[in-house]
Parts: C-alpha cells; sequence; structure tokens
C-alpha cells in the first residue's frame, strides 16, 4: 500500500503522507480511538483531526499505543475558528499538545477565516495577530508546519501580505463538480498544497451517477474514483471513516485515471454551490 506513504512536499521540505485519515464528526472516545488505530494498522501514517472536533486526546491516544515511531506519523490538528487574538491562539496551541500528548505536531491549521457562528466576517485584523502566532509556534519547532484551512483567495492574499513564513498549507472542502478553482490555484501558485476535506462529499459520491459509471470502467469504487480523482489533481484527500472496510477501501488507490476522464470528471458542474461555507468545519 505505498499509496499510504507516499508524499507530497511541503514549501519547507517536510514530506506530507498523500493520503491522510479524517477524523471529522468521530466522536472522542472508543470510537475516534479505534478509528485511529485501526487506521494506523491498516497503515495509514497520516491522522488529521482538530480541537473542534473533541476528539484530540482519543487521536493521540491511539498514536501512543500504535506502537509505530512518532517520526513516521504525521499529525495535524487545527486552531479554533473563533480565536482571532495572538494569545488566544498561543493558549489554544499548548492545550491541544496537552490534549494529543505527543510531543509535536507536524502541521498545525487555522480552522477558518471566521467563527463558524459568524460564517463570512471580516477577520481580517484578526487573522493576521493569529498568523504571527502561528509563525511563533512554527519557530519553536512544535508545529513542522503551518497553514489555514477554508481561506478563499482574499483571506490568502491577507495572510501574504504580512506573512514572514507563508501558508504551507490551505485545506478545503473539494471533490468532483466542486474543485474551488479559483481557491485551488492561487494556492498552488502560491507554494501551498490544497487539502482536501469531505473528498467524498460526506457520502454524495457514492451516488453521484457520473463517478459511478466511471468507476465501473476501472473496477473501482466510486469512492476509490472520487480519491483518486483528488490525487490526480495534485490534492491530497481526508477521507473519513469508522468500519474496516471503508479504511481499507480508502486506501487501495494504485491505479490512474485516463487524462480524457480527468478532463471529464473535472469538466463536471458545480454540485454543491449550497455546501459553501454552509458552516461545515472539515
Amino acid at each position: 500500500m505505498s499509496i499510504l506513504t507516499d508524499t507530497f512536499s511541503l514549501a519547507n521540505g517536510t514530506q506530507i503522507p498523500q493520503v491522510g485519515f479524517g477524523t471529522w464528526q468521530i466522536p472522542g472516545g472508543d470510537t475516534a480511538y479505534n478509528a485511529v488505530a485501526n487506521a494506523l494498522k491498516t497503515g495509514y501514517r497520516h491522522i488529521d483531526t482538530a480541537k473542534a472536533y473533541a476528539n484530540e486526546s482519543s487521536v493521540g491516544k491511539a498514536i501512543r499505543d500504535s506502537g509505530i515511531p512518532r517520526d513516521e506519523i504525521f499529525v495535524t490538528t487545527k486552531l479554533p475558528a473563533q480565536i482571532k487574538t495572538y494569545q488566544g491562539a498561543l493558549d489554544a496551541f499548548d492545550t491541544t499538545l496537552k490534549n494529543l500528548d505527543v510531543g509535536y505536531v507536524d502541521l498545525y491549521l487555522i480552522h477558518a477565516p471566521w467563527p463558524w457562528s459568524e460564517i463570512g466576517k471580516d477577520c481580517d485584523a484578526g487573522n493576521l495577530e493569529v498568523w504571527r502566532a502561528m509563525e511563533k509556534i512554527y519557530a519553536s519547532g512544535k508545529a513542522k508546519a503551518i497553514g489555514v484551512s477554508n481561506f478563499n483567495t482574499h483571506d490568502l492574499q491577507n495572510i501574504l501580505s504580512h506573512a514572514k513564513v507563508a501558508p504551507m498549507v490551505d485545506q478545503i472542502q473539494y471533490y468532483v463538480g466542486y474543485t474551488e478553482p479559483k481557491i485551488t490555484k492561487f494556492a498552488q501558485d502560491h507554494g501551498m498544497l490544497v487539502e482536501a476535506y469531505s473528498p467524498l462529499a460526506t457520502g454524495d459520491m457514492l451516488a453521484n451517477a457520473d463517478v459511478t459509471e466511471m468507476a465501473h470502467k476501472y473496477h473501482v469504487s466510486p469512492a476509490q474514483l472520487a480519491l483518486r480523482f483528488v490525487l490526480e489533481n495534485g490534492v491530497l484527500p481526508l477521507p473519513k471513516a469508522t468500519s474496516q472496510a471503508h479504511i481499507d477501501a480508502n486506501a487501495q488507490l494504485d491505479f490512474s485515471i485516463a487524462a480524457a476522464d480527468m478532463v471529464k470528471l473535472n469538466s463536471l458542474s458545480d454540485t454543491a454551490k449550497n455546501h459553501e461555507h454552509n458552516g461545515t468545519q472539515g
């Protein structure tokens, strides 16, 4: 399962496994612990969580109990979206480090450019304060890379215009028919890796007629085709699963999609305008 250990390179040279295991909507406690433990046993080496998911402690325990050397697991977590002050960000990161108890994080992201209760609010000044804190955290070595999530081109430019260290990642909602081309191009043009949360459109891809038809051609499941599509676009998918069957299947992506089929998939209309910034945390 080389797909789980193959990597993308971040702007600072950090290697990030190109398929992550997402834990959004996986409750803390046994459910999150078992999902992460099973993912690690399957071969995943990239785990994505967030303070807002309320499962950091369970994720960290599964990582510690796995017996896998810490430096072989890439751990991402996120600063709560409502925190927009320098000290607030530093304090939240300290809490996250205690929750995870794995020594350091490999990637730390600002979860959103605005509080989830005030989507679209102008927080440009607050985001600059938070980014100063992110740069301090990065300089400390306790986060090996830093970035953002749910940031559009304006939000990214705001940071880039003032940053000493540019964001290395923008994690956004991204899947067949909803690829945020403007944000994706801007981020990639500025050396950021784009990560895809909800790469299966929270399950909608499984019933998508175009995806299902093409999956048959490749003798794979709709989910596998949808995840491979993300990778073929140079974007890192973060599939979430709790059942062992889905954990296994999401890792079986060692096939290629023909260029003509990628053109077709990339041309599919935006199927999810109503999803944009609808409060999903990803």
